[in-house]
């Protein structure tokens, strides 16, 4: 078996496994500590589920990761070190940034954040992935931009960091959905890291994938009532939102010589799973400015309230959010062979659109009935 391929499959089992064995551990101090997110109004679930799921997260990602470094070395692989040695500046400072976010989100997870101190430290997330060396220097063509100045190029940087980090904390909504849009971008960027020789960052993607896994089970098959249900918190939607900034923006800084393809295929793989997410908080974002409501405060009117809304049961919801997830990002890498990807992008703002005024048509419809 290819070395690498082993060293993936490895990582992959080795986060699962211990994934598995963690987040139990942490419902048992949950529960004996009481540390439960309580229902209120805006929240959909029922009883008492604590939120500290994420916490496993981190430790489990960089703990098999170095394990199986660690091994290598014993069995005289150094093709590994080399590889980490190569990129040493972008790992060190995105492994900074999301041990930041790790202990922010734990502190908010426990006793509250104020949303104000979570921006300044997302903002301060970004500047340390432009001092890893990413940054968004081209837009490959999207509205017929290219290259970008520094004076551009670095905000850009900032706030596509901040708006990724907070578009999967916000649809993180309902069991199992911001798990498994993860998990799709995920199993994209370490299919393609892997394609494209950059076998760390494939190793990163598929240990944070592995680590999703048993979550994914416990969140959306954990029976509450017998304390097996755990929810990630923002401990685990910060720390996942800024693990896909740092592999998303290391997979468009590769140039066609390094990945085998184009900018534009680059620029497709990076933003297809991540579509409705990032779409969604857009729309609320505006719908809350257009109201007159704080933008930054939580609400009801996410893609997946619209779908309780109108009588989905969550768990239909969710599959149904992954699975025209799935298609859009399968669609979209098909779709970029052929089409330009300005051409992609107004189509799939355009079917987000007509769905989004769709949902609204049958809630008013749903709403009408019961008045009448």
């Amino acid at each position: 078996m290819n070395i690498w391929l082993f060293n993936c499959i490895a990582v992959l089992v080795l986060c699962i496994f211990c994934a598995g064995f963690v987040i139990p551990q942490i419902l048992l101090i949950a529960f004996r500590r009481r540390l439960f997110d309580v229902p209120d109004e805006r929240k959909i679930h029922q009883g008492v589920v604590p939120r500290l799921g994420g916490i496993a997260f981190k430790p489990v990602v960089f703990f098999s990761f170095a394990l199986v470094l660690g091994i290598n070395l014993l069995l005289g692989h150094y093709e590994i070190v080399t590889e980490v040695e190569q990129d040493v500046r972008t790992l060190t400072f995105g492994f900074c940034s999301i041990m930041i976010l790790y202990l922010t989100g734990m502190a908010d997870d426990l006793i509250g954040v104020r949303y104000r101190a979570k921006f300044v430290i997302q903002i301060l997330c970004g500047l340390m992935l432009i001092a890893a060396g990413l940054s968004i220097s081209n837009l490959d063509g999207i509205l017929g931009i290219y290259a970008l100045p520094t004076f551009i190029s670095y905000p850009l940087t900032v706030l596509a960091v901040v708006f990724l980090i907070n578009a999967i904390n916000l649809i993180d909504g309902i069991d199992g959905l911001a798990s498994g849009l993860c998990s799709i971008a995920l199993l994209s960027y370490g299919t393609m890291f892997y394609h494209c020789g950059q076998y760390v960052y494939a190793m990163l993607s598929f240990a944070t994938l592995g680590v999703l896994i048993p979550f994914y089970y416990y969140n959306v098959f954990g029976n509450p009532e017998k304390q097996r249900k755990i929810f990630m918190g923002d401990t685990g939607s910060l720390t996942v939102g800024m693990m896909l900034a740092i592999l998303g923006f290391k997979l468009l800084s590769l140039t066609p010589s390094e990945s085998g393809h184009d900018e534009s295929y680059l620029m497709v793989t990076f933003f297809a799973p991540l579509l409705i997410p990032c779409c969604d908080v857009v729309r609320v974002y505006l719908h809350r400015v257009r109201n007159g409501r704080n933008p930054f405060l939580p609400d009801k009117n996410h893609i997946h309230h619209k779908l309780l809304a109108i009588g989905m049961k969550q768990r239909t919801a969710m599959v149904t959010i992954i699975m025209v997830s799935l298609v859009f990002t399968m669609s979209n890498l098909l779709l970029i062979r052929y089409l330009n990807i300005n051409w992609i992008l107004f189509g799939d703002f355009f079917i987000w659109t007509l769905v989004n005024i769709w949902l609204t048509k049958k809630i008013h419809q749903k709403a009408q009935v019961i008045r009448n």
